[in-house]
């Protein structure tokens, strides 16, 4: 009889978009009407919280999204309500737009929220819990670094693309008797390079956990040549940098809780190797490519997974949680104990440990 008493929940897409939020949606809204709920889409992440927009979501609104990339709702990362810009005579000024959110969270009558995003909406959701939402998370971000979940949706779409520009490149490469760089995305984390590097068969591997060595690179370019291999692919994560050096950024962004803009690694690194090697060198970005376009089946059934996992922690009361992959199935775990730290890449990993044993090198000082 508990679960009768929740009969309306929120839902929104926090942060940076990736394949699978639309499938989220979907696995909350279509179980919604067994539980006798109905479902408010908030329009483009918090921001919509705080101004007060949103819609209603039926059945109809959620049929054949499952394959779209995107979200239906919208998204931002820049509508922290605790961190809010507001440009007044072009001066950006920061305010504490909670108690919007939260009037907002009041005036339409909503019993829950379940907010689908990465680290930084974690930690707003922990924050909007303490003021008194009742709130579930669902883990989002093709950077993979929620330390409470095996796997993070979106992932696995972003590491696909990086292998699928990895073959391509492999081809390319061979042809011209080139090295190529390739510069992904990941943030702090290196999990997408590491995963995208070792599916597209990348010879050298740069991720920020471990600071890597000018001179190693050049090495193991140069000693491939020597075994014949006229050739050699470099996936760099955006955040990778060299044991003497900072990340290479390319500005302040100060409407978004964490300013710094990485990128810029790719270019630095193939101006390097060229000059220090005399190989012709080349770079590609893949940028926000690996952020679009339709989920791998894999993120399909995970994003189902954890839309229908989350709406039933609402029905059940279980607030302040937030779903998670441990093993092959689906469990809770506390938003405070999410947030307690990043998952980033060991050197204990076992996908680093078997990247060496094939013959992929970290450039290790």
């Amino acid at each position: 009889m508990a679960q009768s008493k929740v009969r309306r929940i929120g839902i929104l897409t926090g942060g940076g978009d990736c394949p699978g939020l639309n499938a989220v949606i979907r696995g909350v809204t279509k179980p919604a009407q067994d539980y006798g709920m109905s479902v408010l889409g908030i329009l483009d992440g918090f921001e919509g919280l705080v101004e007060g927009r949103a819609k209603e979501l039926t059945n109809e609104d959620v049929s054949g999204i499952l394959a779209r990339g995107g979200t239906i709702l919208g998204s931002s990362n820049k509508g922290d309500p605790f961190h809010w810009p507001v440009n007044k005579d072009g001066v950006i000024e920061i305010l504490n737009k909670s108690a919007a959110a939260l009037k907002n969270y009041q005036a339409w009558n909503l019993d829950a929220l379940i907010a689908i995003g990465g680290d930084g909406t974690m930690h707003i959701c922990q924050k909007l819990g303490e003021m008194g939402m009742n709130m579930v998370g669902v883990p989002k971000t093709i950077d993979n670094d929620l330390e409470a979940t095996d796997q993070t949706f979106g992932h696995d779409s972003a590491v696909w693309v990086v292998s699928e520009a990895l073959d391509r490149l492999h081809t390319t490469a061979s042809s011209h008797h080139r090295v190529i760089v390739v510069e992904v995305m990941g943030r702090y984390a290196g999990w997408i390079a590491l995963n995208g590097g070792i599916a597209g068969g990348a010879d050298i591997i740069l991720i920020p956990e471990i600071p890597f060595s000018w001179d190693k690179v050049y090495e193991k370019i140069l000693m491939r040549e020597l075994m014949g291999k006229k050739f050699s692919l470099v996936c760099v994560a955006e955040g990778a940098k060299p044991i003497d050096g900072l990340m290479v950024t390319k500005g302040l962004d100060i409407k978004r809780h964490d300013p710094v803009q990485l990128g810029g690694i790719g270019e630095v690194v193939c101006k390097k190797i060229e000059d220090n090697t005399g190989r012709e060198s080349r770079v590609t970005v893949l940028g926000h490519v690996q952020r679009g376009g339709s989920p791998t089946p894999y993120d399909r059934i995970l994003s189902t997974k954890f839309g229908a996992f989350a709406i039933e922690l609402a029905a059940q009361r279980k607030y302040g949680r937030m779903v998670a992959l441990k093993g092959s199935e689906i469990k809770n775990v506390r938003i405070e104990d999410a947030i307690a730290r990043q998952k980033l890449v060991r050197l204990d990993t076992q996908a680093v440990i078997v990247a060496k044993k094939v013959g992929i090198s970290f450039a290790e000082g």
